[in-house]
């Protein structure tokens, strides 16, 4: 295989892994790389790979909130622990599930209806959006912490997500707004979304095994993959890093900001360039 070819293919996967954790659209950057330097990967496992990276990633820097949720779960269903920790924890997964059933439901009734045939105009109008959503929470400091969440939150949160389902908007984004707006202070808004890309990320993989399966570039092609995988693990890490320092800090404008920009260049490349 040729050298430039295996770039392209870890170039992609650390564009994808990088802006996957942060509010800025992975697939909108994606469609933009396509367009304007001509680089797409062939074959259609070659996205829930990188989605499954990310999810490793997660996994990797929420391992130990996980751990601790599992434990306390399985006191609070097996051994009849009713502590605080227990029926929080207890709780917490059932909003998590909640917020979950959305976006799983409309994510199959509609697999066959969206395309990867996306325009930059698309993408550049949904960056817009997106920034308009996140510069009306930039400021907000909710104080909501895990054990004061409702159901009513966790199915805003969900209905949030599902607007991320619209080519060229960013999932962590859209569950981000819908955390915050519901009054979720910053850390644990940051938490609750990715706690959430577990089971809607695992979803997106199963529901794609027969594309994984019956692809035929798989076999041809498991060498980029490979390091494209690895390159989408060790972004993904450095994305969500960077997204907490941030999110710390309140300096949520500056995606706004990069949204306005990214989808302005979209759209005067879609009007005056292709």
């Amino acid at each position: 295989m040729d050298i430039l070819e295996i770039i392209r293919y870890i170039f992609l996967g650390l564009l994808q892994g990088f802006t996957e954790p942060i509010p800025v659209s992975s697939s909108g950057h994606l469609v933009i790389a396509r367009e304007i330097f001509g680089i797409e990967a062939k074959g259609l496992s070659f996205e829930i790979l990188l989605n499954t990276a990310s999810l490793i990633a997660i996994l990797f820097i929420y391992r130990q909130d996980i751990t601790a949720i599992v434990v306390n779960l399985s006191r609070f269903l097996f051994k009849g622990a009713r502590d605080e920790e227990a029926v929080e924890d207890f709780r917490y997964t059932i909003y998590l599930i909640i917020a979950t059933i959305p976006v799983g439901v409309l994510g199959i009734l509609l697999k066959d209806v969206i395309g990867d045939n996306v325009s930059m105009l698309t993408v550049g109008l949904m960056l817009f959006i997106t920034g308009l959503a996140l510069w009306f929470i930039k400021n907000k400091r909710g104080v909501k912490r895990d054990g004061d969440l409702s159901i009513k939150d966790a199915i805003i949160v969900g209905l949030a997500q599902c607007v991320a389902l619209m080519p060229g908007v960013s999932r962590s984004g859209a569950a981000l707004v819908g955390s915050m707006a519901v009054g979720m202070n910053q850390k644990n808004a940051l938490r609750f979304v990715f706690l959430l890309y577990i089971p809607v990320s695992l979803g997106t993989a199963l529901i794609s095994v027969g594309d994984l399966v019956n692809d035929p570039e798989i076999i041809s092609l498991a060498i980029p993959y490979a390091l494209a995988f690895i390159a989408s693990i060790i972004a993904t890490y450095f994305g969500l890093k960077w997204l907490q320092g941030v999110m710390e800090r309140g300096n949520l404008a500056i995606f706004t900001y990069y949204c306005f920009a990214l989808g302005s260049f979209a759209i005067l490349y879609h009007l005056f360039i292709l």
